[in-house]
């Protein structure tokens, strides 16, 4: 009797249905419509574009270092090299006359009567001597050769292919064509020479000693102008 009562007790009353519970099911995704297939096919067309972008934006910083950089190396008053870049002018000069036995001759130039300029017309004056010279100086070089500015009323030229009978010949031409060309400037003239000193390249030469031994050359050949 009390194993009928406990059976019974384990028993849903009759009429009393089970119910299976089911996982709820996720909702189907909406069907694609013609807005959304388009907004899916820009997106690729969108990132192509700002790729686009930025290429052209590296390309145009790309293109402002470099002209930076050329700048770099450049007299901004005579548009000539400055020391910086004659000296590595120099450097790869040196290296090709080691290698390949080449010739070349180095000019120093000096202007005589420069600081009266200055002193007596102003810097402006001075400017504009400096730039006139450096248009003639480059104007009677080939287009091989260095023209460079490398302080004051300094320059140099790096010749290729001479002998030093010729590089003598071509330190006095420059010479003689500042003597002959007239400094005038609203209506005031000045007073201008040049003394160009020279040295031949030689495989053990460095930078520094290259320019040493021409700027010792100039010097000697300013002396014996005044003298």
């Amino acid at each position: 009797m009390n194993r009928d009562r406990s059976r019974n007790a384990h028993r849903k009353p009759a009429g009393e249905k089970r119910v299976r519970l089911r996982p709820a099911r996720e909702p189907d995704s909406a069907p694609a419509t013609p807005k959304s297939r388009a907004k899916r096919r820009a997106l690729p067309m969108q990132l192509a574009a700002e790729l686009d972008a930025l290429k052209e934006e590296l390309a145009r910083a790309r293109a402002r270092v470099a002209e930076l950089e050329s700048h770099v190396d450049e007299d901004p008053l005579t548009g000539l090299l400055n020391r910086r870049g004659f000296e590595r002018a120099l450097e790869r000069a040196l290296a090709y006359v080691r290698r390949y036995g080449a010739t070349a001759a180095l000019l120093f130039l000096d202007l005589d009567g420069f600081k009266a300029v200055n002193d007596r017309q102003g810097h402006a004056a001075g400017d504009w001597v400096l730039g006139r010279l450096a248009r003639l100086i480059a104007g009677n070089v080939r287009a091989s050769d260095v023209v460079a500015r490398i302080g004051g009323d300094e320059m140099v030229v790096l010749l290729w292919n001479l002998r030093a009978d010729q590089a003598e010949l071509k330190a006095r031409a420059m010479e003689e064509l500042i003597a002959a060309s007239p400094f005038e400037q609203n209506g005031k003239r000045f007073n201008i020479g040049l003394s160009a000193g020279f040295t031949m390249l030689a495989p053990d030469d460095t930078v520094e000693t290259a320019l040493a031994r021409a700027d010792q050359a100039m010097y000697a050949r300013k002396r014996e102008r005044r003298s």
